[in-house]
Parts: structure tokens; C-alpha cells; sequence
């Protein structure tokens, strides 16, 4: 049985004898990194840098879903960056955004 399917892994259009395994296998060191740069300071995250990770993940997962074969490895890899990208951005706008005007409503309730 597990001898099969891992047969059938080896075999498959988009396994590991083809660059269509490898390549998004790859792409998880982007969202792994991606996730280490959660304990990032927010003011040293960029906003073309996940932007970029944010779309990227959002068209490849598209993408992976309407090839033939279907590519299950492209498609979860993406999904993780777009998940990855649309939290950081949301660091980074929280920050830049809604902390500064926190922090002035607290300045003036103080007084």
C-alpha cells in the first residue's frame, strides 16, 4: 500500500523527478523566512517586499489550481505567502496608521 503510493508520488507529472516538485518546494524558505520576520520590529517591514509576497501568492494559488496536473505543492506554498504577506502588511499598516493616532487620543485624555 505505502509502497504504491509513494510510487505513484515518484511517477506523478509533478513529482519529484520534475522541476514542478522542486520549485515551489523551494518557495516555502520565502514563507518560512517570511514567519521568522513575525518577532521583526513592524517599522522594518517593507511594504513593496509583501506587497510582492502578498500578490505573488495570490495569483500562483489561482494559477496552480487551473494547470494541468493540479499542483497541490504550488498551490499550499502560495496560499502560506499570501497568509504570511496579508499579516505582516497588516503589522506594518496597524503600525504606521492606528498606533500614532492611539497614542495622540492618549496624549489628549491625559490633559
Amino acid at each position: 500500500m505505502a509502497t504504491s503510493k509513494l510510487q505513484a508520488l515518484w511517477n506523478h507529472p509533478a513529482g519529484p523527478k520534475t522541476i514542478h516538485f522542486w520549485a515551489p518546494t523551494f518557495k516555502w524558505g520565502i514563507s518560512i523566512a517570511n514567519i521568522a520576520d513575525f518577532a521583526k520590529p513592524p517599522e522594518n517591514i517593507s511594504y513593496p517586499q509583501q506587497i510582492a509576497v502578498t500578490a505573488t501568492g495570490v495569483i500562483w494559488s489561482r494559477y496552480s489550481t487551473v494547470i494541468t496536473p493540479k499542483n497541490w505543492n504550488l498551490f499550499s506554498v502560495n496560499v502560506a505567502m499570501f497568509g504570511t504577506g496579508v499579516y505582516q502588511l497588516s503589522r506594518k499598516i496597524r503600525h504606521d496608521y492606528f498606533t500614532k493616532e492611539e497614542a495622540e487620543e492618549a496624549a489628549v485624555a491625559k490633559e
